[in-house]
This record gives C-alpha cells, structure tokens and sequence, in this order.
C-alpha cells in the first residue's frame, strides 16, 4: 500500500456518495474509486449469504484497482459482510455502522440514543451491539424509516411531505426521551434539515443529528493518519456502476452536493 493508492467505496447504489461526500470534504487530496452495485440494488432486502457474496465481488473488483483502503458505504454490508472482508482483504476496512456508533455514544448526555434505518439494518442488531461494545449503559432505541430512501430518490428532501413521513417516523423515538439520533442509512443526510427541523419542534430537549458518513470520515482521517497513508496533492473521484450509468449520473450530484459534469460513470460487469 502507497500512500498515492486510491481509497475503494462501495455501496449498493447511490446512498453511498454521502460518504463519498463527506470523506472528499474531510480529505480533499484523496483519490476515491467509487464502485455502485445498481444491477442488485437494494440490497437490504437479500438474505445474508446473498449480500456476503455481493459484497465479496465489489470488494475484489476495487482491489483490482489498487486500494489502499477500503469503506464499506452501506449500512447492509456493513452490518453483515465486515468481520470477512475484514479477513479476506489485505487492506484495512472500514465500515459505517462502527463509527456511527461511536459518534452516538460521543453526542449522548443521558444515554439514550436513537437509530432511524432500513428494516434490514434495524432487524441485524448491529448497531446496538456496536453501541454496547463501546458502553454498556447506553440503551438505543431503533426504527424502520423505508419510506425515506424513495423520497429522496425523488428529490422530495423539503416540503410537507417529508415532514410528516419524520415526524410519524421521530414520534416514537421522542417518546423514549433520546437525545441523540444516529442517521443510520446513507440516504439520510440529505433529510438531515427536515430531521433537525422536525426534532427542534417536537422533542422537549435538545437531540444531536449524528450523520455516520461524518463519523466515518472522521475515522478514516485518523487511519490514515496513524498508517503514513494520507496523500498529498489534487484529490479526484472515479464512478463505476453496474447498470443505469445515465440514471445514476443524473442523481449523483444531489448526493455528492457538487456538479458532475465532466465526470464519467462507467458501466462494469461484475
């Protein structure tokens, strides 16, 4: 591993370039090679073999690009394919869920943490025991938001309906009195104003919005930092999907928060 080696991100589609995003923002001098699986997406709604075996084919195909590192940008693999990437890959790997986690348990005062996921995510348990691995006081309460990813597929991250798809989805959590919210699919940041808005109107107490795309950024500054790894010079980012490249181009920009233009998507086979 060289230090001028790209950093492999991977997702199942396009949920992932918020933690492109936040790591460009984090480490503008990084080279990222971004892989979106959108020929098998979603991937939440697969059985366990299926996303290990999923996940394996991206991770390959971006070592074949000469990673330095590898981010693991959804919360599906993450919570399900980490411990064997972790030993199948020769370079390190980091997923979401973890720093997430720690960023939760950082931003609670009385130890009760919310976590708003995808149904696969809130049923893997992952980011309670991620919770509790760092303190065995803190309760976290989850809860399935899958109307969230196709609103803002569709761009409708403001508005009326948005609000009230939040507040039917932050009214439970609310009650259980958390005072910090781990945004726990990589779609959310983009809600994360209607989040706030929502939280500041209806919680009796201030509630801290954690973006794990942050947190992972955040994690991945310190890595590479602690292994001689940080790169110096211009950053760039290359786009690999596995079907739709013209649909996937259109909507990456509202992912990314930057323009794309005069940067390819190529379509790979896996």
């Amino acid at each position: 591993m060289r230090a001028d080696d790209p950093i492999g991100v991977f997702d199942s589609g396009l949920g992932g370039l918020t933690v492109a995003r936040a790591i460009r923002a984090a480490l503008p001098e990084e080279r990222l090679v971004y892989l979106g699986d959108t020929a098998r997406v979603p991937y939440g709604t697969r059985s366990a073999h299926t996303v290990l075996r999923y996940a394996r084919s991206c991770a390959r195909h971006l070592q074949r690009h000469g990673v330095k590192l590898l981010v693991v940008a959804c919360n599906t693999v993450s919570a399900v394919a980490l411990p064997m990437l972790s030993v199948e890959l020769d370079v390190p790997v980091l997923g979401v869920i973890g720093p997430g986690a720690r960023a939760g348990v950082a931003a609670t005062r009385r130890h009760r943490i919310g976590v708003i996921a995808t149904a696969g995510t809130v049923a893997s348990g992952a980011y309670p025991r991620a919770v509790a691995a760092v303190s065995s006081r803190t309760e976290v309460f989850q809860r399935a938001a899958p109307l969230l990813v196709p609103l803002v597929e569709e761009g409708w991250v403001e508005g009326e309906v948005p609000r009230l798809v939040v507040d039917r989805y932050l009214e439970p959590l609310i009650a259980e009195g958390v005072d910090a919210l781990v945004l726990g699919c990589t779609h959310y940041p983009l809600l994360a104003d209607v989040i706030r808005e929502r939280l500041a109107a209806s919680a009796p107490e201030p509630v801290a919005v954690v973006d794990s795309a942050e947190a992972t950024a955040r994690e991945l500054t310190e890595l590479l930092a602690q292994r001689a790894l940080a790169r110096t010079g211009e950053g760039t980012l290359r786009l690999m999907v596995t079907d739709l490249p013209a649909r996937f181009a259109e909507q990456a920009a509202r992912f990314l928060g930057e323009p794309v233009e005069g940067l390819d998507v190529e379509s790979i086979d896996l």
